[in-house]
């Protein structure tokens, strides 16, 4: 099947082929025809199969079809609006609207937190026709009164599993709030567990579902393996492999942020060209470093989950996960930015004591066991603890005996100590006088006697202090005269003491 076949116009044609797009991908097929007979649909396909191009074709062939049979008058009102959870991924999303839709007369635009909104707002205002944006910076806008909702006739909710995990799933309620109830949604994501199937259902009516491979399943381009290393190896081990040739580009996952730094850090100063890119680095430091990446002045790229997200690099070789994720979908994320549209990768992932229950979780949403790659220098037993070092000192074993024959030759009858109990004799022994008496025990004359406490003995006084004989006098101020000034002939006097 080609694009033609899909009943696609010839402005979409013409830049489908200006891209270098012959053939349609699975989710192509099945969503954009869809899309075209205007229904809600619900899209099930992993990382790197054309979801964006699966949306965003039909989307500018209906709008572009509108705007001829309707033209707008006056400012461009926001007819659809595409959330997602990052700003790369909202960038991206941007720019494939600009190449499939370079032939219409059709606006798209991107907005993103972390820089100024001022260019944006001056962009807003000129007329917008399709509007990509991230939560937090839209809901700000729209407290501002900067944009409103109320022309949207196509949603589409992106990546809808990320955006749960990311925390986003209020944000993006108010936004659904303020949505028209007449429009037609499209719902993409990559995983489909139970919390995203409900927010689904709340937001979709009667729509077709599209699913090109099972829940959470990795494509089969891509070739995994296991490293079976500890924690302090993990570095030499990157190392080693980096200084491969053959490895042309690698995408690097770390847990943290700090440990992005770190890594990136360790590779420079092994000589591989190496950049981080996550949350706290600024919008112009992730930009230019993924396009050093996708130039190939950066050979490797260490990246956390949520700043990896929707960056789409062609050719991407490598995948190293440096860090196995908790969340087992995670993994089919990260392992889906190589092996896209039908390409080959390689995924390689390190594994540590501690990451172990990580990767039965990852193996059993898979179903199927990663191939373990054994026999480097760092390798640690998969199932079992590290053998203890061989530096450890031990006892020599005739030292040993030797000292358990020297407590054997001790004498059985040894002296008492000072602190044992003295030795049983066949003389009665009197029993101890009671200190003490509880009220609970004691009775009659003991327990008044208990509860009457002694008053305390005045103690004689050492000295009296002797009482004043003489009371105490008080010396008055000292008075000074007062001397009369005349006022001359109104009669007025000022007096004032004289010092």
């Amino acid at each position: 099947m080609s694009f033609k076949d899909l009943q696609l116009t010839e402005p979409v044609l013409r830049a489908l082929q200006d891209e270098g797009y012959a053939q349609p991908t699975p989710i192509q097929q099945q969503s954009i025809p869809v899309i075209l007979e205007r229904k809600d649909l619900l899209g099930c396909a992993q990382t790197g199969t054309g979801k964006t191009a699966a949306f965003a074709i039909p989307l500018l062939q209906l709008m572009e079809g509108e705007r001829q049979s309707h033209p707008p008058h006056g400012q461009r009102p926001i007819r659809a609006l595409v959330l997602t959870p990052t700003r790369e991924l909202a960038i991206q999303i941007e720019e494939s609207f600009l190449a499939y839709g370079r032939y219409m007369h059709l606006k798209p635009f991107v907005i993103f937190g972390g820089v100024s909104q001022v260019n944006q707002v001056t962009m807003l205002r000129k007329g917008v026709d399709i509007l990509v944006a991230t939560p937090g910076r839209l809901l700000d806008l729209m407290n501002q009164k900067i944009i409103s909702l109320r022309d949207i006739k196509y949603f589409v909710l992106d990546e809808a599993d990320r955006m749960l995990d990311m925390g986003f799933i209020h944000d993006v309620k108010r936004v659904i709030a303020h949505l028209p109830q007449h429009r037609q949604t499209l719902f993409f994501s990559a995983t489909m567990p139970p919390d995203v199937s409900q927010l689904a259902d709340s937001l979709l009516h009667n729509p077709s579902k599209v699913s090109v491979t099972p829940v959470s399943s990795t494509a089969d381009t891509v070739q995994q393996s296991i490293y079976f290393v500890e924690k302090d190896g993990k570095k030499d081990l990157l190392v080693h492999l980096l200084k491969d040739s053959s490895i042309r580009s690698a995408l690097v996952f770390s847990r943290t942020k700090h440990g992005a730094d770190k890594v990136a850090r360790i590779l420079a100063k092994a000589g591989i060209p190496a950049q981080a890119i996550h949350g706290n680095k600024s919008q112009n430091a992730r930009q230019n470093a993924l396009s050093q990446f996708k130039n190939g002045q950066t050979r490797a790229l260490v990246a956390t989950d949520i700043a990896a997200r929707g960056i789409d690099i062609d050719e991407l070789s490598h995948v190293i996960n440096y860090d196995l994720p908790n969340v087992p979908e995670t993994y089919v994320h990260r392992i889906g930015r190589t092996g896209r549209a039908g390409a080959s990768g390689i995924a390689i992932s390190f594994c540590d004591t501690e990451e172990r229950e990580y990767l039965k979780d990852i193996q059993r949403l898979i179903g199927k066991n990663v191939p373990v790659v054994s026999g480097h220098p760092w390798e640690s037993k998969g199932g079992e603890r590290p053998q203890q070092q061989d530096n450890v000192q031990r006892r020599p074993q005739q030292q040993s005996q030797q000292h358990r024959q020297k407590h054997q030759q001790r004498p059985q009858q040894q002296p008492p100590r000072k602190h044992h109990a003295p030795a049983v004799t066949d003389q009665p022994v009197e029993p101890r006088p009671m200190y003490r008496l509880t009220p609970q025990h004691a009775g009659g004359d003991q327990a008044r006697a208990l509860h009457q406490k002694p008053k305390p003995q005045q103690p004689e006084p050492i000295f009296e202090r002797p009482e004043p004989t003489t009371p105490r006098t008080t010396t008055p101020p000292p008075s000074f005269p007062k001397i009369g000034v005349s006022g001359g002939s109104g009669g007025r006097k000022r007096t004032f003491r004289q010092r």
